[in-house]
């Protein structure tokens, strides 16, 4: 797929949102992609996992995680069309673990997965999980990068769609100055 069919998709099921958001990052931004309004639809996720899966094709994986709640899906979606197994972690008072019994054994090649970044935070608190095991991350997979590219994660990122969209710390954001109401969408509270 390319970068403009997966954004006519993205419009298509409503995922591309225009507005005042709070990210999870804690900015500000006039543009927001609610991923779950196209991933509701299991042929729009099989499809977008597919073009993610694709470009780590040729590397080993054994297990592909993603932080909940956004990376879950495509974590599974990703890790069955690879033939990996699938985990995820979740925020434990305040820091990302394994629980539910996950794991990552010693020497496995590991997929890191995201649904959107902007400033890679998420991901970089499951990359440190993940390092702390004795493992191989293989790359970074994301279905959308805010940062048009300049996020810098350490390892290879492959992004479906890379768009520089401004986001703005809440004193800095016009959007506020302008007196428009904030929506706060997303996991981060959860």
């Amino acid at each position: 797929m390319t970068e403009a069919e997966i954004m006519a998709l993205l419009e298509q099921t409503g995922a591309y949102l225009e507005g005042h958001f709070l990210l999870t990052s804690g900015r500000h931004s006039d543009r927001y992609f609610e991923k779950f309004r196209v991933l509701e639809h299991p042929e729009h996720a099989e499809l977008l996992c597919s073009e993610l899966a694709r470009r780590f094709e040729d590397m080993p994986i054994d297990v592909v995680i993603g932080p909940a709640v956004g990376g879950i899906i495509i974590a599974y979606e990703v890790a069955r069309q690879l033939g990996a197994r699938a985990i995820f972690a979740e925020r434990e008072a305040g820091q990302m673990r394994l629980r539910r019994g996950f794991a990552i054994e010693s020497g496995e090649n590991v997929l890191v997965v995201e649904d959107v970044v902007t400033t890679g935070g998420s991901v970089r608190e499951v990359i440190a999980l993940v390092e702390q095991t004795d493992s191989h991350i293989q790359g970074i997979g994301i279905l959308m990068d805010r940062s048009g590219g300049d996020v810098d994660l350490g390892y290879r990122l492959e992004a479906l769609v890379s768009l520089d969209i401004r986001s703005y710390a809440p004193v800095d954001c016009p959007l506020c100055r302008r007196g428009i109401p904030i929506a706060q969408r997303g996991s981060r509270s959860l």
